[in-house]
């Protein structure tokens, strides 16, 4: 009888603790990731360059990069591409390690992530965030062949962007729910196994109690992020992880930057698109999971004017043109989406 089975992709390596960062060099020996080349080290404007400094990694190369957008990841690059370097270390936020992604894709070198925040699940997915001068986009990239999360750099992160990632995460419910509304109107062929790695992390970090500056919850969390941006890789593609709420984000960034981050913006989409769907028992857990962690869960939590959540909610299916969520079925007019945002309001203030 014949044996079908599939490989699945992963990192080499997952060190979520405090103190991981001192492991990187050992790392890159002990697993051959680099072990008589060049290593250049990426760092971001926040902690990456304290982090650099406590390093001692033989031939390594410190390279600074001052933003997360398409042009800074092409130059990186090249640059990895001429420098002949073995591998490359991206250390800092979402915005870097999306940075270092790219170009390590871009160079043919592995990668490692070293996470100074838990703001995304782009720590280990196979696709950069990057911006361009038409707004964002997403790009498939190769995943890092190692992921390390220090605890004690995550609890010394600036403001929520610690612990942000909790409305990401919690996003994959939305994004199933829209990958299963998908293959019910359209017949979309949804992956049983990706959807099950990616809900698994969300419920995980729902329900799961204490504060979130325990180690405890920040484990949970880290591993939930880096899980599901295995079910990314696993599915092929955003799917598990990127719904309406992601159009929601998409948009604002494109139409309102600066209004938030990324697991911000997309906790306060996850919770609208619950409640789109009519999920009052999905909205109500997702909306005190977010209050639960001091995170916004409305647009006026984050200091966003109704009007401009309306625009970006009507100009969010742009930003995805051929995924169907439940913004692309209901194709609510702007009239309709602020009558709707009033209803919203009152139910979480309430």
């Amino acid at each position: 009888m014949p044996l079908l089975a599939r490989m699945l992709p992963s990192p080499l390596m997952i060190d979520v603790r405090r103190g991981a960062i001192g492991s990187l060099g050992a790392l890159l020996a002990d697993h051959r990731i680099a072990t008589e080349g060049r290593v250049a080290v990426v760092v971001g404007p926040g902690q990456g360059d304290s982090i650099a400094a406590e390093l001692t990694l033989m031939a390594a190369e410190v390279i600074r990069v001052p933003e997360g957008s398409h042009a800074a990841a092409a130059d990186l690059g090249q640059r990895l591409r001429a420098g002949s370097y073995e591998a490359v270390a991206g250390i800092g936020g979402g915005q870097t390690i999306d940075v270092t992604k790219f170009a390590a894709h871009m160079a043919g070198i592995p990668m490692v992530a070293v996470a100074t925040s838990l703001s995304h699940d782009g720590i280990c997915s196979p696709i950069s965030t990057l911006r361009h001068e038409s707004g964002t986009g997403s790009y498939g990239v190769a995943m890092p062949v190692a992921v390390i999360v220090d605890l004690d750099r995550v609890r010394a992160a600036p403001g929520s962007l610690a612990t942000a990632g909790i409305g990401d995460v919690l996003a994959n419910l939305s994004a199933i729910a829209d990958w299963e509304l998908a293959a019910a109107d359209l017949g979309e062929r949804i992956d049983g196994l990706a959807v099950a790695m990616g809900r698994s992390a969300a419920q995980a970090v729902l329900h799961q109690p204490g504060d979130a500056s325990s180690d405890e919850f920040l484990t949970v969390l880290a591993e939930a992020l880096i899980l599901s941006g295995m079910a990314m890789a696993v599915a092929g593609s955003s799917r598990p992880g990127s719904g309406g709420e992601h159009e929601i984000m998409h948009a604002i960034n494109d139409l309102f930057p600066g209004t938030g981050s990324h697991g911000e913006l997309a906790g306060v989409g996850t919770l609208f698109c619950s409640y789109l769907r009519g999920d009052v028992a999905r909205t109500g857990q997702i909306a005190a999971c977010l209050d639960r962690h001091g995170l916004p869960r409305t647009p006026a939590d984050l200091g966003m004017p109704d009007p401009d959540f309306v625009a970006a909610v009507r100009y969010a299916p742009k930003t995805r043109p051929g995924r169907y969520t439940i913004l692309e079925r209901l194709e609510l007019t702007e009239a309709e989406i602020a009558g709707r945002l009033a209803e919203f309001a009152k139910i979480i203030a309430g």
